[in-house]
């Protein structure tokens, strides 16, 4: 052995390492660290190779790098770069858990004492993002073998706007979630959906009238409704009579019917044929949990002006008095 080599001891390396002695002598034993030398004593010391080496096992320590995936790096199958680059991936992945978690208890802490809300933040926390993509996956291709003969439209409805709730959700798309799963996993939903993913056509809803009357009537049927959703007018408003009066007039006209209760009556029921408002419910949920802007003009109209109808009754289908 040259003379002029430095050698420490176990104790040595633990005073220039802070890592200690029987830690020291762990890696020993295992092979991570095999002394340089040993003394006729049979006392191991160790060279500055030695004390790099250990500076290199405590620095991948830290990063919670295990001991396997060191003694790789050690053996030159691995790169401490290559280590690096995949513990900060999953690092990155442990700080989404961690924010999901912490929004979801928020949430939790929101909503009070409710054993139901407990059990589903539960169960949120301990899925994964995949297994969540799998639960609404299973969900569309429940639909698909329903055998409803709307069935395979849903299914591929569903598919085109899967829910992903994002890595750092805010507390809207925890709680939308949170109703998402109640809904998917439960089979009243599940048939309720297999029948009416979608609602029929907006231009179906109008039976025995020409296509393109149709057409006219329910685009400014909608183009109405979305202006007085924009403003804030809620169908129980007053100020929702002048929609329902312009919708109405122009009903009569287009159709050759008098304005009254009767042709009122028929919008509704027109209208109110294919909707349903748990499915409507479901697909407003999606908006939120995937953060999709809302445009007034793309939210369904039909439950306004079936309700603005219906609130607007009788009383209102007599002329009003010249002025």
């Amino acid at each position: 052995m040259n003379g002029t080599t430095s050698l420490h001891s176990i104790g040595s390396l633990s005073t220039r390492t802070g890592v200690p002695v029987r830690t020291i002598r762990f890696y020993s034993d295992i092979g991570l660290l095999p002394p340089s030398h040993r003394t006729p004593a049979g006392y191991r010391s160790y060279d500055n190779a030695a004390l790099i080496r250990l500076q290199t096992i405590c620095a991948l320590r830290e990063l919670d790098v295990d001991l396997g995936t060191i003694r790789r790096v050690l053996g030159g199958e691995l790169s401490v770069a290559e280590v690096a680059a995949a513990r900060a991936d999953a690092t990155e992945l442990q700080i989404r858990v961690l924010r999901l978690r912490r929004n979801v208890l928020r949430h939790l802490a929101r909503r009070g004492h409710d054993p139901e809300a407990a059990a589903l933040v539960h169960q949120l926390i301990r899925r994964t993002s995949e297994e969540r993509r799998r639960l609404v996956t299973d969900f569309i291709d429940g639909l698909t073998a329903a055998g409803t003969p709307s069935a395979p439209t849903a299914a591929s409805a569903l598919r085109s706007a899967v829910p992903d709730l994002p890595d750092d959700p805010t507390d809207a798309q925890v709680a939308a979630w949170m109703e998402i799963t109640e809904l998917i996993t439960d089979d009243g939903f599940r048939a309720r959906m297999a029948h009416a993913a979608l609602p029929p056509a907006d231009e179906d809803a109008l039976p025995g009238v020409a296509a393109g009357t149709a057409a006219e009537l329910v685009a400014f049927a909608r183009e109405a409704v979305a202006a007085a959703k924009e403003s804030g007018t809620d169908p129980q408003d007053e100020e929702a009579v002048a929609v329902v009066d312009a919708v109405v007039a122009r009903f009569a006209s287009a159709l050759g019917r008098p304005v009254g209760p009767e042709l009122k009556e028929w919008m509704a029921e027109r209208f109110e044929a294919g909707h349903d408002p748990l499915v409507a419910r479901y697909w407003r949920l999606v908006w939120t949990v995937n953060d999709w802007q809302v445009l007034p003009g793309h939210l369904p109209f039909r439950p306004w002006l079936i309700e603005a109808l219906r609130r607007v009754g009788p009383e209102r289908d007599t002329p009003r008095p010249s002025a």
